[in-house]
């Protein structure tokens, strides 16, 4: 199996280095809310997946930033990075393997579920 990402995508590792070196990043969780109450990334924006076509416009600002974005295994931010792309926004990463290989490879006290 490959773990190298692509340039559409972004390990947790890569994620952790640029979060402990400073960078301001933008993340967006798309799970549901239910989800949220289990574990999280700190300081991430959230619109859930079903709520993304009506309120995609709220990132505008980060049109032609960078936005990072995932879910519980990263399956389903996959699909809304595509559908994000599709709309203009010119640089969406997903961070593979979502918040599951996150508590994996770099905070094991997240509950996984």
């Amino acid at each position: 199996m490959n773990t190298e990402p692509s340039n559409l995508e972004i390990t947790p590792l890569d994620l952790k280095k640029r979060m402990d070196a400073g960078e301001t990043l933008f993340i967006l969780d798309i799970r549901e809310d239910h989800e949220l109450g289990i574990c999280a990334l700190n300081n991430s924006a959230q619109i859930p997946m079903g709520d993304l076509p009506q309120r995609f416009q709220e990132l505008e600002a980060q049109k032609d930033g960078e936005i990072i974005i995932y879910c519980r295994s990263g399956a389903r931010s996959d699909r809304c990075a595509q559908f994000l792309r599709g709309q203009g926004f010119q640089k969406v990463l997903n961070l593979t393997g979502g918040i599951l290989r996150w508590a994996d490879e770099v905070d094991p006290s997240l509950i996984k579920y």
